[in-house]
């Protein structure tokens, strides 16, 4: 699971430097289906990251509002405010916390009891859900998106 969050990281600021050379316009430009638009998404992907990993731990969500964001620089910056507090969660992960519950209220006053481990493994499917979105998109710029592969980002070490 460690592994799948790094790539995400490795694969986001791979998005931040595709992002570099679109005009900010492109970035900002309402699309079709996902969350709206490439900036909004890679801003949707930090904030649903970050507000997941907080309320497992009991903390307050933080609502942020996108229009404080609305540039590729203030994005990483939300970025690079919130990966500390996330990288701590995962790097701490145990094999105990992945059956641990989690009691999401629902509307109405009913409960929803997930474990934790999948909690987690949605904040990851999350964000490569929305990548492949991202990866249209690139498309639709003219440009070719980032590679989705896993294999070739030496995440993991071979052993002899």
């Amino acid at each position: 699971m460690k592994t799948f969050f790094q790539y995400n990281w490795m694969v986001r600021e791979q998005w931040y430097q595709w992002c570099e050379d679109v005009p900010e316009e492109e970035l900002l430009r309402e699309r079709i289906g996902g969350a709206g638009s490439i900036l909004y998404t890679l801003y949707h992907i930090i904030d649903v990251e970050c507000s997941w990993i907080r309320v497992l731990q009991g903390k307050p969500d933080i609502q942020d509002d996108f229009m404080q964001f609305r540039s590729l620089a203030k994005v990483r910056m939300l970025d690079a405010n919130y990966r500390p507090e996330v990288e701590e969660f995962v790097m701490a992960w145990e094999d105990s916390m992945e059956s641990r519950p989690f009691c999401d209220p629902r509307a109405g006053g009913s409960m929803v009891t997930d474990a934790w481990g999948e909690v987690v493994r949605h904040v990851i499917a999350h964000q490569i859900h929305h990548l492949g979105q991202l990866s249209i998109w690139a498309r639709e710029v003219g440009k070719k998106p980032v590679s989705a592969n896993v294999i070739g980002k030496q995440l993991i070490s071979p052993k002899d």
